[in-house]
């Protein structure tokens, strides 16, 4: 049998393309309106998708209010949903920059407990200049947030081992004794940036820990990537490319003395479908056709660092020399470099540049029938392929949800499950089980 594919959808707004929030095909209810986002999670898990995922920024701009780019807390709403579903994985960002340690171990580990051990944490040191405002605090450049980071993952992975499995007892008997001492331990955790002393204040949850995802990029960001990350999301828009970094992820997961196999690589995918492929590539075009070009003009400023390419003509080809150097920022370094790439081997202009990033971002965006986008993804996870896989599964990202999202569950998915490639029932109770990942033992106590 193939190796089995995974698949998280990547819930935001409407859609990911940046009209979504008032396309005719959009759901019309409210953002804030939790029902919305339960019916999602119950739509994944009937097509029995891996998981769903929430970003999360904390700050807002204009261009954000005006296109509807923004939920409820993802940490709360996961909680909602986890009463609402049984098997789905939960998967919500936490920033390891504006967040403490022992919050954030207790949150999701809560998580974990609540939905009997579906819990993920996607890990980020954010890179957003604009949100150390919010927080009264100078930004943070970025190999200090990666410092910062790795002190961070290390003392909220003590914290989940700070108890045995077998700690809490709960003997109500006469006598008995709700939890073993013997087997909680403070962690005493001393960096140079946290100081935790433990142990947290929930029991070991049903994973051992909440599932690990990262999404970076960067050389940096590749090493943190693959010592700590159980999942790893990343954006291309070329196959050849996604090889290379699945190799090199692999690679350096074996160099940390892990397996290739528990890291797991799942790629932004953002297709449009249509009955046809004529019928796909018109639903695309139209929808760029709603494209504000100013709104993506200042969304790419925003990749490099608030660079104004105000003076762009939008129909003039671009040219390399019209980019900050990627090497040359702070921040989003590889998203960047991407751009420039792309610039450089399609010579686009801007019109078409910003069409091309108003879905996906820099995630692989596409147009096709069902029967395209299975074998695209069968391809870009075919251990066989000359170069090998690309990845072990994809993030997808609906264009717009639910008139461009429901072909992809009701078509997509039955096509992969009829040539072998996804479930058609879930593995286990629990997301490791789903992604085949192993339950980490506590470093305290290991028997």
């Amino acid at each position: 049998m193939p190796k089995p594919i995974h698949i998280n959808l990547f819930i935001q707004s409407r859609g990911h393309h940046e009209t979504a929030w008032d396309h005719p095909g959009a759901d019309p209810r409210s953002l804030m309106n939790i029902s919305y986002y339960v019916d999602l999670a119950k739509q994944a898990e009937a097509a029995k998708l891996d998981s769903i995922f929430f970003a999360d920024v904390l700050m807002m701009t204009n261009d954000a209010m005006e296109s509807g780019r923004f939920w409820p807390d993802p940490i709360i709403m996961l909680a909602a949903i986890a009463m609402e579903t049984e098997h789905v994985g939960l998967v919500a960002t936490g920033s390891c920059t504006y967040s403490e340690p022992y919050n954030l171990a207790r949150q999701f580990a809560s998580i974990d407990h609540i939905s009997g051990g579906r819990a993920a944490w996607n890990i980020v040191t954010t890179w957003v200049e604009a949100v150390a405002a919010n927080f009264g605090r100078e930004h943070t450049a970025h190999g200090d947030r990666y410092e910062m980071g790795e002190e961070f993952v290390a003392a909220v992975k003590d914290l989940w081992d700070s108890w045995a499995d077998d700690a809490l007892v709960d003997d109500r008997t006469g006598g008995g004794v709700c939890s073993n001492l013997e087997r909680i331990t403070p962690i005493d955790f001393k960096g140079e940036y946290y100081q935790v002393k433990g142990p947290l204040n929930v029991p070991r949850s049903p994973q051992g820990r909440p599932v690990l995802v990262q999404a970076g990029a960067s050389d940096r960001g590749r090493d943190f990537a693959a010592l700590h990350a159980e999942a790893i999301f990343t954006a291309h828009l070329e196959k050849e490319t996604a090889q290379e970094f699945y190799r090199d992820i692999k690679r350096r997961a074996v160099d940390f003395g892990r397996t290739a196999d528990q890291v797991v690589v799942l790629p932004g995918l953002n297709p449009v479908i249509g009955g046809t492929e004529a019928e796909a590539k018109e639903n695309l075009m139209a929808l760029n056709a709603r494209m504000d070009p100013e709104v993506g003009r200042r969304t790419l400023s925003q990749r490099f660092a608030d660079h104004d390419f105000g003076h762009l003509d939008l129909d003039q080809p671009l040219k390399v020399s019209d980019f900050p150097d990627p090497e040359g920022l702070e921040t989003m370094k590889s998203r960047a470099a991407l751009i420039v790439r792309i610039v450089r081997k399609e010579g686009l202009t801007l019109r078409e540049l910003l069409a091309r990033f108003a879905g996906g971002r820099g995630h692989y965006t596409t147009a096709g029938t069902p029967e395209q986008i299975a074998d695209l993804i069968q391809d870009w996870c075919d251990p066989d392929a000359p170069g090998g896989p690309a990845a072990d599964g994809f993030n997808y990202m609906p264009p717009v949800i639910p008139a461009l999202m429901d072909p992809f569950m009701d078509e997509v998915v039955p096509l992969l499950k009829k040539r072998g490639l996804f479930r058609t029932e879930y593995e286990g109770s629990t997301l490791r089980e789903n992604l085949g990942l192993d339950r980490p033992k506590s470093r305290f106590f290991p028997d």
